[in-house]
């Protein structure tokens, strides 16, 4: 699927494509960090029949509202054949202890025998994080272990 990227002077960025139906969905990134949702009339791709502003707090969840299930997907159909591993999504909360704190002081994997594959943070994917990577309240974490593991992992991102 191709996506079309239209430098917009002195306002930012639009990226967009065409859905099956004929329309152009896509976003306005805006200098000042804001962005736009769109979505094209159906005869005029130039024509918005719908829009939302998006701060860039909530474009960065919905990205992960998008990506995230679709990594965690593509983890559990590579992982189907081992039967003990499962793939969990795991958020940083507003009051986690870990927010604003490395991820090899959690010893995640030490303690849980978990590994954490992914973080999914404001529409970006972070893949293989390592262990002087700085969390961030609202960062999703995809997470890969036994099921015993993965509920020890999601306690201590939320209690320490």
């Amino acid at each position: 699927m191709n996506v079309d990227v239209t430098p917009l002077p002195g306002i930012g960025v639009r990226k967009d494509f065409e859905l099956s139906t004929g329309r152009r969905v896509g976003v306005v990134a805006h200098r000042d960090g804001t962005v736009e949702l769109f979505l094209s009339e159906l005869d005029d791709p130039d024509a918005c029949a719908a829009q939302v502003p998006l701060s860039g707090e909530e474009a960065g969840v919905l990205a992960n509202l998008l990506g995230a299930p679709q990594l965690v997907d593509q983890l559990r159909r590579e992982h189907r054949e081992l039967e003990q591993i499962d793939t969990r999504q795991l958020q940083i909360g507003a009051g986690s202890p870990y927010d604003g704190r490395e991820l090899g002081e959690t010893r995640m994997r030490t303690r849980t025998t978990t590994s954490i594959v992914a973080v999914m943070r404001a529409g970006g994917v972070h893949p293989s994080p390592g262990p002087e990577f700085v969390f961030t309240a609202g960062d999703l974490l995809v997470v890969v272990g036994t099921a015993a593991g993965l509920d020890t992992a999601a306690q201590i991102l939320a209690n320490g």
